[in-house]
């Protein structure tokens, strides 16, 4: 018995050491490959099919299967910290430099100041000496003494010449790039770190405005500079880039004369030009550089006046310095140094021209931001749904913007004119009657004999107290509260032959939903590629039993609060089902760029439109008195561009529908303005209106007369229920009260809100519609009104208690208790659900 139970225990000992052979390893490699957790079941048919593995135990092959995927977590999180250990290596090494770097920049500006007052106690010295021949004999004396030196030839007509003015960029450049030749200051929010954009800083007291920006990107140095060299592929206001000439320098480097369009962020100022010289060279320690600056005509550039449609603007020495890291990877020193000549503008425009922040995100972050997207889906670790390779994706992002840039700027040399107005100058149509500009290569004159060509309609308006990202955040998610359904229909007959011309939902007045179907984000989330579909899109009652949903393809950016100084921008083209690669885009759409803050300036809370003033009336003013003393005045700029194609014979009723249907969405974004800004902003904005409808009326009795009967007590005192009392009594209420609809196969959606529950939620009566019960609910909240919704059902009604809900953009809101009740109609029949959230504030 010993003996058996010894030999057991053998067999038992030999059977934890198993030692595979080669041929083993390999079969057992190749099913891991295919599934790495193989089911007891896999493991014996797998023992079964291979006989090299017919003298293993089951439960050894399941241990070999543990050991493997152990093995595979130990290398994945060795690989992990080891990329994470490069990059913190790199931040570090960049980090120290910034540290040198400051230092400097404080032995500067301390040397600077002792310069300065000694400078002043000489000039008080002198002052007080009545001969001042010897101090300006000694001045020429030493003028004498030390001459000028011979500057070197800067003749641009000579490859000598030129490789003069590309040596002194560089210089220039590398003293801003890593120097203290700018005062630079930090943005504020822009945090260094491993996973972060990197370190952004912007100029204080230099001419012209000018960033700066340090970052790190899994990429090699070359591949950087290619994708940096491209600028209109991540500069989105980059109209074209040509390349004038090449000339080769002796050190392996090359010099370029460069001629540069930019588009013109609104419809208000002229686009700006730039003729550069740009210079790519290697320095010693192997990092590339890419310096550029502007050309006089002294210099190589041009000799003629610009062009009508530009601004002549100027680079300062600007440039990328690239520099290869320890394993792998890039550290970046970006510069932007330009001169947008800001006296060119209206004086209300100035803060975009001369405003570092706005620089910074609009081309240096622009630039890293796009690197590190590149970095990233090269290497996998963004993944896009939809089939839809990343380079197609991007390419519908540029194609969006590049069309809403071109209508905005609506440039003769791309065959946009001019139409004469109806004598208003608020709207701006602006024709291109080229088939080519929206149809491109799919055009045929034979399939499409009566195409007139594009038709776009635009304006501009000046914003006071509204944050651009709030604005743009409504925009997207409430299209009901701008889209303008009251396009007159005959007109939308004109259009109805084109499944890409009408730029927004349902000209013939039947408004649906909209379901929001994303396609891909940017590594920040400062951008977003959505695909929006319209359901139930008809263009008149008869077409209404043959509808079918409706679809634009949306770019959305700016969007985060947080991020000072962003452009937001709301940009969407129709598409057809199919939503090809190809698809020809006819983008319209929003955007919203943020003024410097002037503190000499009133605190307005109203819109304007810049076409007829752009001076803050008695109306639109607060007193001081009012004034918000710890805020700033928030101002920004609104561009609307609306696109729509024509057939010839329609041109001018289509553009008559433009003109009205552009008027209707700016009457739309100022009501919004209106809205969403007292709960963001002030609380001495005026109250909103009244909606005095018999529909309203009946609605306010149902809800006062409903609460009495199920609760037993009073919504609150009223002298006489005649008129509309009742209405008014219920519309001010300090409480948030709100009615959503019964439905029992959906969710609840809101039909109804008093004054306090819009400003709760941040929404209007029109864009109420479009807010579902559940999605203001936290989870909390949602299990609560489950538990509780039989109860009010049978009883009449319920008490939840505290609890925290969102609003429709995205705030939390806190609320000390809430009372849900049904409303009943005259026929004591379910109508709606009620709620009072009472004491609710913003957390």
């Amino acid at each position: 018995m010993a003996l058996s139970m010894h030999s057991k225990d053998k067999q038992m000992d030999s059977s934890k050491y198993v030692r595979y052979t080669p041929e083993q390893v390999e079969a057992l490699e190749r099913v891991y490959t295919e599934c790495p957790k193989p089911s007891s079941l896999r493991r014996q048919q797998l023992i079964r099919e291979c006989p090299i593995l017919c003298n293993i135990e089951p439960k050894q092959i399941k241990v070999w299967f543990q050991n493997r995927r152990c093995r595979e977590k130990q290398r994945k999180e060795s690989s992990r910290l080891q990329t994470v250990n490069r990059k913190l290596t790199a931040m570090n090494k960049l980090l120290m430099e910034e540290n040198d770097r400051l230092q400097k920049q404080v032995s500067h500006l301390v040397y600077e100041n002792g310069y300065m007052r000694q400078q002043i106690q000489t000039a008080s010295a002198t002052a007080t000496d009545n001969s001042c021949e010897s101090v300006v004999m000694s001045g020429q004396h030493q003028q004498q003494q030390n001459p000028t030196p011979q500057q070197p030839q800067r003749d641009a007509n000579n490859p000598a010449g030129l490789l003069t003015i590309a040596e002194e960029t560089l210089a220039e450049f590398l003293s801003k790039a890593t120097g203290t030749a700018v005062d630079w200051v930090q943005m504020i929010g822009m945090k260094p770190g491993p996973d972060s954009i990197g370190i952004v800083a912007v100029s204080r007291n230099c001419s012209g405005v000018a960033a700066r920006a340090c970052g790190l990107v899994s990429l090699e140095p070359i591949k950087v500079a290619e994708i940096l060299k491209d600028r209109p592929s991540w500069f989105r206001d980059c109209r074209c880039l040509d390349i004038m000439s090449v000339i080769p320098t002796g050190s392996g480097g090359t010099i370029e004369l460069i001629y540069m369009q930019t588009y013109a962020p609104t419809t208000l100022a002229a686009a700006r030009d730039f003729w550069t010289l740009r210079y790519t060279t290697t320095l010693e320690d192997g990092s590339l550089v890419i310096c550029e600056r502007s050309l006089t005509s002294s210099t190589g550039g041009p000799t003629g006046p610009p062009s009508s449609s530009f601004v002549r603007a100027d680079m300062l020495p600007s440039g990328y310095l690239i520099r290869p890291c320890e394993g792998g990877g890039s550290i970046i020193h970006i510069v932007d140094h330009v001169d947008l000549d800001v006296w060119s503008v209206p004086e209300v425009l100035r803060p975009l021209y001369e405003s570092s922040k706005i620089l910074a995100q609009k081309m240096t972050m622009a630039a890293l931001q796009y690197i590190r997207q590149i970095a990233q889906e090269t290497s996998g670790e963004i993944q896009y749904g939809g089939g839809r390779q990343p380079a197609v994706l991007r390419t519908f992002s540029q194609r969006l913007c590049r069309g809403f840039n071109d209508a905005v700027n609506g440039f003769t040399d791309s065959g946009w004119s001019l139409l004469d107005g109806d004598g208003g100058d608020d709207v701006t149509i602006v024709i291109n009657s080229s088939p080519t500009k929206f149809l491109g290569s799919q055009y045929n004159a034979s399939i499409s004999p009566t195409f007139g060509g594009v038709l776009c309609a635009k304006a501009s308006m000046l914003l006071q107290n509204v944050p651009p990202a709030l604005l743009v955040r409504f925009l997207r998610e409430h299209r009901s509260e701008w889209a303008d359904y009251g396009v007159d229909v005959y007109s939308a007959a004109c259009l109805k032959a084109s499944p890409y011309a009408v730029p927004c939902a349902r000209p013939g007045g039947f408004p649906s939903s909209q379901v929001i179907l994303p396609l891909a984000h940017t590594v920040e989330h400062e951008e977003f590629l959505e695909v929006v579909r319209l359901e139930g899109h008809a263009f008149s009652p008869e077409d209404v039993a043959l509808a079918q949903d409706m679809y634009l393809l949306q770019l959305c950016s700016g969007v985060d609060e947080n991020a000072l100084g962003a452009c937001a921008q709301l940009v969407f083209a129709p598409i057809d089902e199919s939503f090809a690669d190809d698809a020809p885009l006819l983008p319209s759409g929003f955007r919203v760029i943020p003024l410097d803050p002037k503190t000499d300036a009133p605190a307005a809370t109203r819109t304007l439109d810049l076409a007829s003033t752009l001076e803050v009336g008695p109306g639109g003013a607060r007193p001081a008195s009012e004034a918000d003393t710890n805020s700033y005045n928030l101002r920004s700029v609104l561009t609307i561009a609306f696109q729509f194609t024509f057939e010839n014979h329609f041109r001018d009723n289509v553009a008559a529908m433009a003109r009205q249907y552009v008027r209707g969405v700016v009457a739309s974004v100022q009501r919004v303005a209106m809205a969403i800004s007292p709960s963001r902003l002030s609380s001495n904005m005026g109250p909103k209106s009244l909606p005095v409808s018999p529909e309203a009326l009946t609605l306010a009795r149902w809800i006062y007369r409903s609460y009495r009967i199920h609760t037993g007590g009073e919504l609150f005192r009223v002298d006489s229920q005649a008129g509309d009392a009742l209405l008014k009594r219920l519309w001010h209420h300090s409480d948030a009260i709100m009615c959503c609809s019964l439905k029992t196969n959906a969710s609840p959606v809101f039909t109804f809100a008093n004054q306090a529950g819009l400003d709760m939620l941040e929404t209007t009566l029109v864009a109420l519609q479009d807010i579902m019960l559940d999605k203001i609910l936290d989870e909390a909240g949602r299990k609560i009104l489950c538990s509780e919704f039989s109860k009010i059902m049978q009883q009449g009604y319920a008490y939840l208690p505290a609890g925290i809900c969102v609003s429709s953009m995205g705030r939390p809101v806190s609320y000390e208790q809430a009372i849900a009740w049904k409303v009943l109609n005259d026929d004591n029949s379910n109508h709606c659900l009620a709620f009072m959230f009472i004491n609710w504030s913003f957390v």
